[in-house]
């Protein structure tokens, strides 16, 4: 995750303390939000940090998209795969990207908190669950802990978004501290995958084997793999510093 949403929480504060002592700025992004008026009124509100964290998303689309053409076509051909694994740590560049021009834009805001937690929801949390699902974890258990995975990263983004505001902060804003594991390690994950591919430990042979074959509760144990990593990113005890 960026540090888009600290230093939206921080502004919001800041926009508090002014509401409370003086008139409000004016915030051009949201009159445009709220504006009954203009079909494009919503892409004029949208900062440069905000299209690039629209790119953190598509990366994760698109990734999806591989992984359903490999699902497609000829198992053996690999090129959709490694281009669904490819696409993530684009994503993560984006990621980072947007937090960087946000800052040196002055330029944050709670849309692109919000945007910036959705983007990383497809990015780091749906589209390595498809890529597991395309090379093999197919079986009605594996897709119960994978769709686990996927849970635990939407409950880790939406506590970090109602919760950024208490977590302790240098003098510039910047959290000292990451609740639970950042979405963005799922890469980890990633990482291992594609080494897999490029093994050919794939479907029938991927890693750890199918336990209870033909009966309603075969699973590839190393799906474990997947709740262990949702279980660290919901962790409210784990406190990972910031770089």
């Amino acid at each position: 995750m960026s540090k888009r949403t600290s230093s939206a929480a921080a502004n919001g504060a800041v926009a508090k303390e002014t509401t409370e002592h003086s008139p409000a700025p004016y915030d051009k992004q949201k009159v445009l939000l709220s504006s009954e008026t203009g079909h494009f009124s919503l892409i004029r509100a949208m900062h440069l940090a905000d299209l690039i964290t629209e790119l953190n998303g598509l990366c994760g689309v698109m990734s999806i998209f591989s992984s359903l053409r490999y699902c497609l076509g000829d198992p053996t051909s690999l090129g959709n795969i490694y281009a669904a694994l490819a696409f993530l740590p684009l994503g993560l560049f984006f990621d980072f990207f947007d937090g960087k021009v946000a800052r040196w834009r002055n330029k944050s805001s709670l849309m692109g908190q919000e945007l910036d937690s959705l983007a990383d929801l497809i990015s780091f949390g749906v589209s390595p669950a498809v890529v597991a699902f395309a090379i093999g974890f197919r079986t009605p258990l594996d897709h119960l802990c994978l769709a686990f995975f996927v849970l635990c990263g939407l409950t880790r983004l939406a506590r970090f978004n109602v919760t950024a505001a208490d977590i302790p902060k240098d003098a510039t804003g910047k959290a000292a501290y990451f609740e639970g594991t950042p979405i963005p390690t799922t890469l980890g994950l990633d990482a291992l995958m594609a080494y897999w591919v490029s093994q050919g430990w794939i479907h029938e042979a991927v890693p750890g084997g199918l336990w209870f074959a033909d009966t309603i509760f075969e699973v590839h144990p190393i799906v474990a793999m997947f709740m262990i990593h949702g279980c660290l990113m919901t962790s409210k005890t784990l406190h990972v510093p910031k770089p």
